[in-house]
C-alpha cells in the first residue's frame, strides 16, 4: 500500500507491533439478537487476530455453540471472512443458551476452550451476552479446577490455560447499553426506519393521512427517538419518558394544530416498550382509535417488526464494527491477570475501554429507575447521547404561542454556504425554529453570500421549514461566491433588515467567508454581531487544504480572499460595520473543514460510496479475477476515499495525503496478483480525485490492466456527483440536527452579552466561531485561531484525525503496516456526573 513515512516523534507513541499474538488463541462469537455489522467485527477480530500471529477461532452459534463443542468451534482463516462486511445479521450464527446459564453448561464450554487452547474471548452482543461472558471468566479458575479432578484434563493443560481474558463488543440495534453512544447495529436499524417513513411520507402527504409507526425498543426508546428527531415526527413515546397525564387530549390539539397550518400528514412514533406515567402500555391501536375518535382524521398503523434487523449494514456500522473488532484485539494481547474484562465502546468519535461489569450495571440501573418512575434519572443514566436527543426533540418539537414566546427583538439570519451537501435543510429547519423559541425573528438567505449583497433576504417562519429534515441538497439555495468583494452591498443589507447574528452552514467557502467577515468588522460595524459555522461538506477538507475546487476561479477567489482579510484587519481601527456575533456549521461531503472531526453530509456520501461499491462487487460474483478502479470525490481530502474503502473492504485506497509513486503502485498490483492465486478473486481500489496530478484514474486503470494481464481484468468507474445527492442519512439529520440547535442556543447568549448601549456589539475573536466535533465534544472554537491549523492552498485542515484509519484500513487488507495504538489501552470508567457544559463546548 503507498504511503510515505511518517515524521518522527520521540516517545509519545507506541506501536502495535510490540504487542505478540504469537502463540495465543482468541475465539470470537455472536450471541444473543443478531444486529447489523456483527460481521464487520468478527472479520475485524479474525484479520487483526491473524495479523498479530495468533491462531482464531469461530464460535458458531453463540454459546450454544461453545457448550457443544466438535464443529461449531472452528480455526477461520483470513479467507473465511471475505465477502462478510456488506451482509446483515451474522454469518456464524447466534442463539439463546439454556445450557450456559447453569454450571454443567458452562464446565462443558470450559472444557471445550482448554482442548484448543483458547484463552481470549471476544463476544459480540448485549448486556446478557456480555454478563455471562464475566461469570464465565470469574469462575475459570474453578472450572479448571473441576475438569481437572474429573480427569478430563491434565495439570500442564490447566497450568497453560491458567486465565481466560475477556473483551466485549455491544451488538444491539436498541442502542440499550450504557457506556457507549453508539452499538454496533443501532444506525443500519435508523437507516430501514427512515426509508421507510421517507415511502410512507409521500402516501401520507396524498391523502391527509396520520400514520403511527411502531418500533423496536421494548426497554430504551432510542430508535423511537432519533427516528422521531430525523423525520420531524409530530409526536414519539418512550418508555423512559411517560406523557404526563392528560397527554391523550395535547396530543391531539398538537395534531389539530398543525393540520389547520395545511400540515397534510402526521407522524407520531411509537416504541414497543411505550408506556404512561402509570406503567400502562401505549399501543399504536390505541393511539389510532383516540386520533380517529377525537379527530377524525384518515389513520393508519405500520408495525416494522423485523424489518429493523434486516438489510445491509451502514456505513457507519462497518466503521464502527472495524473500529471496535480492532480495539477488542488489541485489548485482549494487552490484558493481564489484573485486567478486569472490558467492552469497546464509542465515545463521540474515540474509541474507549471500559469495565464491561460497570456499563452492566449502569444499565441496569436505567431499568431500576424506571421501574421506581424515576425517569428523569433513567434518562441521565442513559448517556449524554440520549439525554441531549431527548432535549432537542423536546425544543423543536413543541411550538409555542406568540405569546408564550420570549421577545428578544435580535433578528439572526440563517444561510447555506459551497456545495450542497445532505442535512443542510435540517440544520435549517432545527436553527429556524430553535430562533423562533428563543424569540428571535429569522431570516432566511438565499444563495449564499450572492443573494445576501443582492438583498434575496426574508423572514423566514416556523411553519416555513416543516418537512425540511428529508430533503437533500439546499432548499435555501446556495453558492461559492466569497463575500470578499461584496462587503460594502453585504454591509447595507445588515443595515436595511438590521441583522444581528449570521449562522453560517457550508463548507470551505463558508469558513473563508468568515474570516473574511470576522476580519472585516472594524471596518463594518454591521458585522459586529455574534457569527457561528456549522461545516457541511462531504470532502472532510477544510483546514490545512492545498485548494482544488475545479472551477478557473477558485484559486484567485481563495488568494483574494487571504489578501482581502489581511487588509481588512489592518483596516479594523478605522471601520466597525461588520462586529456582529457569527456561528458556522461544517457541512460538507469532503470533510475538509478545520476545526472539526465530521461535518453535515459526509455520512451521507459514504453511504452512497458503499452503497456503489457493494453494488459493483456483486456485479462480478459470477466474474473471476476482476479489479475495480473507483475514483471518489473530495478535493484534496482523502477523507472519502480512505473511510469508504475501510466500510467497503478495499484492497488499496490513494490520496494526496499519503504520497505514492510508481513502485508502490506495482507493489500494490503484486500484492493483488497473489490475492488473485486464493480463493478471494475480486480487488476494490478507490481514488481520491486529486490524489495525484500525473496518476489520474486512466493512468491507474491503464497499469492496472497492462500489469495485471493473464492474472485478473479491469474495470473503472468514476462516481462522481451520486456522491452529492439523495435524501440524508439518519446520522446527518441527527448531527445537523443537534448542532444547529448548539449554535443557536451559543447565539442567544452571545447576542445577550453583545447588547449594549442599546446595539449588539461583538468584535472579540470567540464571537466568530465555528461549531465542530473535536473527539467526544462540540467545541465552539474562533475561526481566526483555525488559520494556523489549516493548508489553504489545498484546502484541507493540517492535521485529520482519520489518517489513523488508514492504517487499520491496510491492516484489514492484508498489508504489513505501523499502527500507532497511543490512544489505546487506558481502561477508563464510566461517567455517572458530567461537569456542566461551558460556552465553548458541549456534549454531542
Amino acid at each position: 500500500m503507498a504511503g510515505a513515512a511518517a515524521p518522527k516523534r520521540q516517545d509519545t507513541r507506541k506501536f502495535f507491533e510490540n504487542l505478540s499474538g504469537a502463540g495465543k488463541s482468541i475465539a470470537v462469537l455472536t450471541s444473543g439478537g443478531d444486529a447489523q455489522g456483527m460481521n464487520g467485527a468478527v472479520r475485524a477480530v479474525v484479520r487483526m487476530g491473524i495479523y498479530v500471529g495468533a491462531k482464531v477461532y469461530f464460535i458458531h452459534e453463540g454459546y450454544q455453540g461453545m457448550v457443544d463443542g466438535g464443529d461449531n468451534i472452528k480455526e477461520a482463516t483470513w479467507e473465511s471472512v471475505s465477502s462478510m462486511l456488506q451482509v446483515g445479521g451474522t454469518v456464524i450464527g447466534s442463539a439463546r443458551c439454556k445450557e450456559f446459564r447453569n454450571h454443567e453448561g458452562r464446565l462443558k464450554a470450559a472444557h471445550n476452550l482448554v482442548q484448543r487452547g483458547i484463552t481470549n474471548l471476544c463476544v459480540i452482543g448485549g448486556d446478557g451476552s456480555l454478563t455471562g461472558a464475566n461469570l464465565f471468566r470469574e469462575e475459570w479458575s474453578g472450572l479448571l479446577d473441576e475438569l481437572l479432578q474429573q480427569g478430563l484434563i491434565d495439570e500442564e493443560a490447566s497450568r497453560r490455560n491458567s486465565e481466560l481474558h475477556i473483551v466485549g463488543m455491544v451488538g444491539s440495534i436498541d442502542n440499550d447499553f450504557c457506556g457507549t453512544d453508539m452499538t454496533i447495529g443501532t444506525d443500519s436499524a435508523l437507516h430501514r426506519i427512515i426509508e421507510v417513513v421517507d415511502a410512507i411520507m409521500t402516501t401520507a402527504q396524498s391523502h391527509q393521512r396520520t400514520f403511527v409507526l411502531e418500533v423496536m425498543g421494548r426497554h430504551c426508546g432510542y430508535l423511537a427517538l432519533v427516528s422521531a428527531l430525523a423525520c420531524g415526527a409530530d409526536w414519539v413515546f418512550i418508555p423512559e419518558m411517560p406523557p404526563e397525564d392528560g397527554w391523550e387530549d395535547s396530543m391531539c390539539q398538537k395534531l389539530s394544530e398543525n393540520r389547520a397550518d395545511k400540515k397534510r400528514l402526521n407522524i407520531i412514533i411509537v416504541a414497543e416498550g411505550a408506556i404512561d406515567s402509570h406503567n400502562k402500555a401505549i399501543t399504536p391501536d390505541y393511539i389510532k382509535e383516540l386520533v380517529v375518535r377525537c379527530l377524525g382524521f384518515d389513520t393508519r398503523v405500520t408495525i416494522l417488526g423485523h424489518v429493523q434487523r434486516g438489510g445491509t449494514p451502514s456505513a457507519f456500522d462497518r466503521i464502527l464494527a472495524s473500529r471496535m473488532g480492532v480495539e477488542a484485539v488489541l485489548a485482549l494481547l494487552e490484558a493481564s491477570t489484573n485486567t478486569p474484562a472490558c467492552v469497546v465502546s464509542l465515545v463521540g468519535n474515540q474509541a474507549v475501554r471500559l469495565p464491561l461489569m460497570e456499563c452492566v450495571q449502569m444499565t441496569q440501573e436505567v431499568q431500576k429507575a424506571m421501574d421506581e418512575k424515576k425517569f428523569e434519572e433513567a434518562v441521565r443514566l442513559r448517556g449524554r447521547s440520549f439525554e441531549n436527543n431527548l432535549s432537542t426533540y423536546r425544543l423543536l418539537s413543541h411550538r409555542k404561542a406568540d405569546s408564550e414566546l420570549p421577545n428578544s427583538s435580535f433578528n439572526v439570519a440563517v444561510l447555506n454556504v459551497g456545495a450542497p451537501a445532505a442535512g443542510m435543510n435540517a440544520a435549517v429547519r432545527s436553527a429556524v425554529r430553535v430562533g423562533i423559541t428563543e424569540g428571535h425573528k429569522m431570516f432566511a438567505v438565499s444563495d449564499g453570500f450572492e443573494g445576501f449583497y443582492k438583498g434575496q433576504i426574508k423572514e423566514i417562519k416556523w411553519g416555513d421549514v416543516g418537512g425540511w429534515t428529508g430533503q437533500g441538497g439546499s432548499l435555501l439555495g446556495t453558492k461559492r461566491t466569497l463575500p470578499g468583494k461584496h462587503l460594502d452591498k453585504i454591509a447595507e443589507q445588515i443595515r436595511i433588515h438590521n441583522i444581528n447574528a449570521l449562522l453560517v452552514i457550508g463548507g470551505f467557502e463558508g469558513y473563508l467567508g468568515l474570516l473574511e467577515l470576522s476580519s472585516a468588522r472594524d471596518k463594518y460595524s454591521e458585522l459586529c454581531v455574534p457569527m457561528v459555522m456549522v461545516p457541511a461538506t462531504v470532502s472532510n477538507n477544510i483546514p490545512g487544504s492545498d485548494l482544488s475546487i475545479g472551477s478557473d476561479t477558485a484559486l484567485n477567489a481563495i488568494t483574494d480572499a487571504f489578501e482581502s482579510l489581511l487588509q481588512l484587519y489592518e483596516a479594523r481601527a478605522d471601520y466597525e460595520e461588520f462586529c456582529i456575533p457569527v456561528c458556522m456549521l461544517p457541512a460538507t461531503i469532503s470533510n475538509n473543514v478545520p476545526g472539526t472531526d465530521l461535518s453535515i453530509g459526509a455520512d451521507t456520501s459514504l453511504n452512497a460510496i458503499v452503497e456503489t461499491c457493494d453494488r459493483i462487487k456483486q456485479s462480478a460474483s459470477g466474474t473471476k479475477r476482476r479489479v475495480f478502479i473507483i475514483e471518489t470525490m473530495g478535493g484534496y481530502c482523502g477523507y472519502l476515499a480512505t473511510v469508504g474503502g475501510l466500510a467497503a473492504g478495499a484492497d488499496t485506497v490513494y490520496i494526496y495525503e499519503e504520497p505514492f509513486d510508481i513502485r508502490d503502485l506495482q507493489a500494490n498490483v503484486e500484492h493483488l496478483t497473489q490475492k488473485m492465486k486464493t480463493s478471494i478473486q475480486r480487488g476494490l481500489v478507490l481514488r481520491n480525485e486529486n490524489c495525484n496530478e500525473n496518476f489520474t484514474t486512466d493512468f491507474v486503470y491503464q497499469l492496472y490492466t497492462e500489469e495485471g494481464r493473464g492474472v485478473f481484468d479491469c474495470r473503472k468507474n468514476i462516481l462522481g456527483h451520486m456522491q452529492q445527492g439523495g435524501a440524508p442519512s439518519p446520522f446527518d439529520r441527527n448531527f445537523s440536527t443537534k448542532i444547529s440547535a448548539k449554535a443557536m442556543q451559543w447565539i442567544t447568549r452571545t447576542l445577550k452579552d453583545s447588547f449594549k448601549g442599546g446595539r449588539v456589539f461583538a468584535n472579540s475573536e470567540d464571537t466568530a466561531c465555528l461549531l465542530g466535533m473535536r473527539r467526544r465534544a462540540l467545541v465552539f472554537q474562533p475561526v481566526s485561531q483555525l488559520r494556523d491549523e489549516t493548508d489553504f492552498v489545498h484546502r484541507i485542515p493540517k492535521e485529520q484525525w482519520w489518517l489513523k484509519l488508514r492504517p487499520l484500513m491496510k491492516i484489514l487488507a492484508k498489508y504489513k503496516t505501523s499502527y500507532d495504538v497511543s490512544d489505546s489501552g487506558q481502561l477508563e470508567h464510566v461517567t455517572r456526573v458530567r461537569p456542566k457544559e461551558s460556552n465553548t463546548s458541549a456534549t454531542i
